[in-house]
């Protein structure tokens, strides 16, 4: 008879943990999400409730990413004209005080509650609840090093989120999520989560 392989449970308990968690999460949250796209919904009737958008995940692979739209109509068609602008360095692309943002934009951000539709990702396999944060640039732009943050499924956290955040930039980023990932340890993520909330509750504002 075969012996499992502790990598073969860890990834059967992590994706089973993944679909409990976004289900019963989805279910508690209905009434909250919907109060949510209504607001933004009234707010511009004529632009997409979802931001959607092409995001890197495991192996390079991409996939269309959810979020509660937290800009103006148009966003991505500035994002050139604003690049000097980026806080951060080439590739990554981030704004101390993004004009694009609208003013419930703001606060759906400094609350984390534009990230709750990845719970839809998470039911998909694209992403799970716990992993390196998928960029919104493609794989041939990583150096050779970096890639291998690819080596694991994007996650609605990390601990970027949780240890860095703004503050790192893409290289630091890669280093802190391949050094923790490698020791795979679904009580080390299950602190991750805890830890996140704590971090989404006594955020100052980040966006």
């Amino acid at each position: 008879m075969p012996i499992e392989s502790p990598g073969l449970r860890y990834r059967a308990c992590k994706r089973a943990l993944d679909v409990a968690v976004a289900s019963a999460a989805l279910l508690v949250l209905t009434p909250l999400l919907v109060a949510i796209a209504l607001i933004i919904w009234v707010q511009d009737p004529r632009a997409p409730v979802l931001f959607r958008q092409r995001r890197t995940g495991k192996g390079g692979r991409t996939f269309q990413l959810f979020k509660f739209r937290t800009m103006v109509r148009d966003a991505d068609a500035m994002k050139e004209e604003l690049r000097a602008l980026s806080a951060v360095a080439w590739p990554d692309f981030r704004l101390v005080d993004d004009p694009r943002v609208s003013p419930l934009g703001r606060f759906l951000r400094r609350s984390s509650l534009d990230e709750l539709p990845q719970l839809i990702n998470v039911l998909r396999g694209d992403m799970s609840l716990v992993g390196p944060r998928p960029t919104s640039f493609a794989s041939d732009t990583y150096l050779t090093w970096q890639t291998g943050r690819l080596d694991y499924q994007p996650g609605l956290t990390g601990p970027w989120q949780v240890y860095g955040r703004s503050t790192l930039d893409f290289a630091e980023r890669c280093r802190l999520e391949i050094a923790f990932f490698r020791r795979p340890s679904l009580l080390r993520e299950l602190g991750l989560i805890v830890r996140t909330i704590g971090v989404v509750f006594g955020r100052t504002g980040v966006a």
